[in-house]
């Protein structure tokens, strides 16, 4: 009964594609951390962006990632549209080398020693062994990744040998040909055929694949896998386009559209050359020749090579694009370009969508400091247009929080490998605190304000306090932005022994506005300030210590159950390096001080 075939036909597809995906989620996630760096690098030189995109096609065995992160990009402004164009191109022809790699099916039984390696029935559990190997029985950096993509190799050659037995058996029972010749008479239903396989299947590269499989037990002439190729062209990149429209902004949605009217266009002058060909003669030897995985790649190449032609329509088709997706007039924000960078389509290249909410909180980090800087000058002059600008810069820096918020949890469920984790966990933590830094820079405003609206003033030894306590406070947020944006746990470790010598000035300078309330020097309501400032001062050096744990915590992640433990001993004495650091800064500070001292 046929039906246990069509059963084994469905295993084998299930686990083609399974393969499929793994291996290229793993060559993604093993080259994620360079892939926006590359991408970047393009220029209005279309040949170069032809060329990255069909290299990182090849690498990443995807047309649809490549374009859907190249969406991503456009979106977030690395790229501009036209310059996407040369990648869409280039992604179309890398998506091929996954045809070529499936050709091995060609490799007879009777082939040389050597040859017989390359068979998908040697391949298949070799790859998997190795795979399997390097999961369990290894540890370097990348052995999981590597192994994983070696075992998506050997799971894709698994599937395609299981389709090829299932359709070999429904070869007695003529099924396969008559399908096939059936759409031989038929090009348009063998059109639309192809194109709604590669929309179900979300894949290109699986249709060609399994078009393959199918050529090995079936009789399939050139007429109709022509056809059936050009229709999966179509029904690929509408999904891509998809994708591509999902919470993006228009640039981005536009990249899928080119997608499509370049497939459209492609589709076209592969029907009207080989149209021509034919009637002039030149086909009629190999039209009705039955096709094999190789030739099946091998014509899938030359249709995607020769389209090459249309590169330089690719604006025109971009023209076209910002035709359908009209721009959107609306006021824009301080910062859309870098929130743009929070795109979904990243999700699946989490080393990309983490550059993404760096560059939000690189951001966020400057704003609140230079909110800071801002306010403690109010305090010596009061600039009405200055309190605005903080308050202002403030709900960027509260936007700017919800949306990296918002993306890292809707980011989690995507990220698996420990690196990312720990990446994650630090962003978690320092977008709360780089929050919180910009809300203490207001409160310190608002209390300027308070001293300007009821006309009152520190003394000239509470204002030369809080100058040498602020200076403090600069030198630990100097080391806190160093140690985020580098990754240095050196600057990080710089940080603690500051903060403690911040606890020593808050207490000695308490001590002293209560000597001035006692002397009469200082009034009640300008003392309430002070106060006030000294605990937002005491604030940002203890976030600035808390951002400095998270950052030695993603770079020795062996430290980061053990955070607590890890200050306590440096305020306990119990490291030489923190020690001689804190005497060397608490010397320095002071001494200003005691110089202030009436």
């Amino acid at each position: 009964m046929y039906v246990f075939n069509v059963i084994s036909l469905l295993g084998g597809l299930a686990l083609f594609l399974y393969g499929m995906k793994l291996m290229g989620n793993s060559l993604k996630e093993g080259q994620s951390g360079t892939l926006k760096v590359i991408m970047s690098k393009v220029t209005d030189n279309p040949i170069k962006a032809f060329l990255l995109g069909v290299l990182v096609t090849a690498v990443i065995q995807s047309s649809t990632a490549t374009i859907v992160i190249t969406s991503g990009l456009v979106a977030a402004g690395i790229i501009s549209l036209n310059q996407s164009f040369g990648i869409i191109v280039g992604a179309n022809v890398g998506t091929t080398v996954t045809g070529q790699i499936i050709r091995l099916l060609d490799v007879q039984g009777d082939a040389s020693f050597v040859l017989r390696f390359f068979q998908p029935s040697t391949l298949a559990p070799l790859a998997l062994v190795l795979g399997v190997t390097l999961i369990m029985f290894f540890k370097f950096k990348k052995s999981d990744n590597i192994g994983n993509i070696a075992v998506g190799f050997g799971i894709l050659f698994t599937g395609l040998l299981n389709m090829t037995a299932s359709v070999s058996g429904l070869k007695e029972s003529g099924i396969i040909d008559k399908l096939f010749m059936s759409l031989g008479d038929n090009p348009v239903l063998g059109y639309i055929v192809g194109a709604a396989v590669a929309f179900t299947l979300q894949s290109s590269s699986a249709s060609i694949g399994i078009l393959q499989a199918f050529s090995t037990a079936g009789e399939i002439p050139f007429k109709v896998v022509y056809v059936i190729i050009v229709g999966i062209y179509l029904g690929d990149c509408v999904t891509t386009a998809i994708v591509c429209s999902i919470g993006a902004k228009n640039d981005a949605r536009r990249v899928g559209i080119v997608n499509i009217l370049f497939n459209l266009g492609k589709t076209l002058l592969v029907i009207v050359v080989v149209f021509v060909i034919h009637k002039l003669g030149l086909l009629d030897k190999m039209w009705n020749t039955n096709m094999t995985p190789g030739t099946i790649a091998n014509t899938n190449s030359i249709f995607n090579l020769g389209c090459v032609v249309l590169l330089p329509f690719m604006k025109v088709f971009g023209n076209l694009s910002k035709k359908i997706v009209k721009d959107e007039v609306k006021p824009a924000g301080k910062y859309d370009d870098k929130i743009a960078g929070l795109n979904p389509v990243f999700f699946n290249t989490p080393a990309i969508a983490f550059g993404g909410c760096y560059d939000c909180l690189d951001v966020m980090l400057h704003s609140s400091i230079n909110n800071t800087f801002k306010a403690f000058e109010l305090l010596k002059e009061f600039d009405e247009k200055k309190y605005d600008e903080i308050n202002e810069e403030e709900e960027n820096i509260d936007h700017l929080t919800d949306c990296v918020d918002t993306y890292l949890i809707d980011l989690s469920p995507h990220v698996k490998e420990d690196l990312h984790v720990r990446i994650m966990t630090e962003y978690h933590k320092v977008v709360k605190e780089f929050e919180r830094l910009g809300d203490h820079a207001v409160n310190i405003a608002d209390d300027a304000k308070e001293l300007y609206d009821n006309e009152t003033a520190f003394t000239e030894q509470a204002l030369n306090e809080l100058e040498v306590a602020f200076d403090l406070v600069k030198n630990i947020v100097n080391h806190t932005v160093n140690a985020f944006e580098r990754r240095d746990i050196e600057e990080a470790r710089h940080i603690e022994p500051l903060e403690e010598v911040m606890d020593d000035i808050i207490n000695m300078l308490h001590d002293n506005h209560l000597k001035r309330l006692r002397e009469g020097s200082c009034s009640v309501r300008s003392g309430i300030v002070f106060l006030d400032i000294l605990s937002n001062l005491e604030r940002i050096a203890d976030i600035c210590s808390n951002i400095g744990v998270a950052i030695v915590a993603r770079v020795k992640p062996e430290t980061a159950s053990l955070a607590h433990s890890y200050i306590s001993t440096l305020h306990q004495g119990g490291d030489s390096n923190f020690n001689e650091e804190y005497i060397t800064a608490h010397s320095e500070y002071f001494a200003r001080l005691d110089g202030y001292v009436s």
